[in-house]
């Protein structure tokens, strides 16, 4: 079963620019549909000693992945990590934050993390960029370590729902959920997909949540 997204009040979010979708997560309806993408995500991440959560943004994730791994690690490439460390540090959470990319992460050795969390961060990827980025993210984790993402389905509903969002999903998105998973599979050798259906359901699955083992 997956968990409850532990939102904070939208006010306390720090550190990222207006492009941010947290203001999402708290509309009626459609906010629902933001907050299960995550809890999908969040359920598939079986604990440990340490997550590193790749384009970690406002921190959403933080506070539910403390219930279960003893360090949080993240990179962003945008984020102002001290405005992100002063809203989850005073609440107990320790936090190893830093500047990255997730197509090149020397500053982490191999076979360090337990699980590495990138949710709707891939699609932002070409797709000849997949692979690289899954070889590396492999590499840092411990053999039986997990990958978990979660990426947006690509089809009209979503390209309307980004559109009716102020965004046209073709500046923003370059790699669909097919290619996504395809170049997952290759790298890894054992994984699942799953699918999260719309709210209503009647646009099918707007939503997969990938978990592969090393």
């Amino acid at each position: 079963m997956s968990p409850t997204l532990k939102l904070l009040p939208i006010h306390q979010y720090k550190g990222v620019n207006e492009l941010d979708p947290i203001k999402y997560y708290y509309w009626p309806v459609f906010g629902k549909m933001y907050r299960r993408r995550v809890e999908l995500a969040l359920g598939e991440c079986t604990g440990g000693e340490r997550a590193l959560e790749v384009g970690f943004g406002t921190g959403l994730a933080f506070p539910n992945l403390h219930d279960t791994y003893k360090e949080i690690h993240g990179i962003d490439l945008t984020a102002d990590i001290d405005a992100v460390k002063s809203v989850f540090e005073p609440m107990g959470i320790p936090l190893f934050l830093q500047k990255g990319d997730v197509l090149h992460m020397p500053q982490y050795e191999d076979n360090y993390f337990d699980t590495v969390l990138l949710i709707s961060i891939l699609e932002h990827l070409k797709p000849l960029e997949l692979e690289q980025a899954f070889k590396e993210v492999k590499r840092v984790l411990k053999p039986g370590g997990q990958m978990v993402y979660g990426t947006p389905v690509e089809k009209p509903f979503m390209v309307f729902m980004f559109r009716m969002l102020g965004h046209d999903i073709r500046d923003e998105h370059f790699s669909t959920e097919k290619e996504i998973a395809a170049a997952a599979y290759k790298v890894f050798s054992q994984g699942k997909v799953l699918e999260m259906k719309s709210t209503p359901p009647i646009a099918g699955t707007v939503y997969t949540v990938g978990n592969f083992k090393k």
